[in-house]
């Protein structure tokens, strides 16, 4: 388990709950492996940051999944940036990548002001899908990027998608270290829990708790030296916040010497033909992690 009052801790994701409030929540901070995702790839700081926020922002709703599955988040529109996604698995495992036109991110990077994602990605879509595995149909959600920010976007579907009331915040910068510069994330999700016969009116719980949410900085989501404990109790302490076992997060991938070649042979003899380089060899990188598998024309037949 993950200690949470370590400065240090990083790459977890755990729920929180204010005591004796219906007001609930998880918090997000990943270090090492959102540092990985963002390095393999030489984004534009921009870009970077989108990507950066997505994988908090998967993390944070992932971690609500009660059974085995993936949740896919994205969004694409006809801006800079064509298409942001990240794939988040109940092991903990995530993973992502931008497609991105490199002339126009710089375009839209001059000036004091980093662009976010309405800027980015212009008019578009905020996608979320989860995947309950082979045997079960695809759940998705899909609202209009309306908001200059990713958490912006997950609190407008969550409005429209489950009605439920939700605040997100999101944060994404380099810290330096003693070798070099290394990208951190960090993000809190706040939601509110339904009045009942038992529970009563709960709107006044819930302002209370936005207006300490709003107080919440973006430097304290990605500081080393203020662990996720310490954070919370910064905002709850009134009332108090217990805080649950963690989930470990780290960076993977799925892809793999037999999916690529499955996915190779899936394509027609004469396609695969015009895929082999000057040397004889078929070669495929994979959009996520950058490996490059270099294969044999004969492997795949």
């Amino acid at each position: 388990m993950t200690d949470l009052a370590a400065p240090s801790a990083d790459d977890f994701v755990a729920a929180f709950q204010i005591e004796n409030q219906p007001v609930r929540g998880r918090v997000v901070r990943l270090g090492a492996a959102v540092d990985e995702i963002l390095t393999r790839h030489d984004y534009p700081e921009p870009v970077a940051n989108l990507l950066g926020e997505a994988c908090a922002l998967a993390a944070l709703v992932g971690a609500s999944l009660k059974f085995e599955g993936r949740l896919i988040v994205q969004a694409q529109g006809d801006g800079p940036v064509a298409f942001v996604v990240v794939d988040y698995d109940t092991e903990g495992a995530l993973r992502g990548y931008c497609r991105y036109d490199a002339d126009r991110v710089a375009e839209v990077s001059k000036g004091f002001a980093r662009p976010g994602a309405r800027t980015l990605l212009g008019d578009g879509v905020f996608i979320m899908t989860v995947d309950q595995g082979p045997d079960m149909d695809r759940y998705q959600g899909v609202t209009a990027i309306e908001g200059e920010t990713l958490a912006l976007c997950a609190e407008q579907y969550f409005a429209q998608s489950e009605q439920t009331p939700t605040r997100v915040r999101l944060a994404v910068g380099q810290v330096q270290t003693d070798a070099a510069p290394s990208w951190r994330a960090g993000g809190v999700i706040l939601q509110n829990i339904a009045g009942d016969a038992a529970r009563g009116e709960t709107e006044d719980a819930w302002e209370t708790a936005q207006a300490l949410f709003q107080t919440l900085g973006e430097d304290e989501l990605i500081d080393p030296t203020i662990s996720a404990e310490t954070l919370l109790w910064r905002l709850f302490h009134e009332d108090g916040v217990r805080v649950f076992e963690a989930k470990p997060l780290r960076a993977f991938c799925r892809c793999s010497h037999e999916r690529i070649v499955s996915v190779l042979k899936s394509f027609p003899a004469e396609e695969r033909e015009g895929m082999v380089e000057a040397d004889g060899r078929i070669r495929v990188t994979c959009e996520y992690c950058s490996r490059v598998y270099d294969l044999s024309p004969e492997a795949v037949d």
